[in-house]
């Protein structure tokens, strides 16, 4: 079996929030987060993927997923990276 380790976005007004996780199913796992039911956390925000990596097995996708949740230099390179790459695509439109 695989597992993900994931890193969520959302944003309200000119704040950012982000989220990580573990799962076996990301698709599933953004909608339950999008529709309310996922970490209590992540209730009442709309979330989006910026960043998901595959694992063989569950306990090196909780240490992968201990060490970015502890890494806030990671995460916030992260979020820039998401975020510049947005601007640029939004600016070609």
């Amino acid at each position: 079996m695989k597992f993900y380790v994931y890193m969520l976005l959302s944003n309200k007004g000119n704040k950012y929030f982000s989220y990580v996780g573990y799962t076996v199913n990301l698709k599933k796992r953004i909608s339950l987060h999008n529709s309310s039911k996922g970490a209590k956390y992540t209730r009442g925000k709309k979330w989006k993927i910026i960043y998901s990596r595959e694992y063989p097995n569950k306990s090196l996708a909780l240490k992968a997923e201990y060490l970015l949740k502890k890494n806030y230099i990671m995460r916030k390179l992260l979020k820039k990276k998401y975020l510049f790459f947005k601007n640029l695509i939004d600016d070609k439109k």
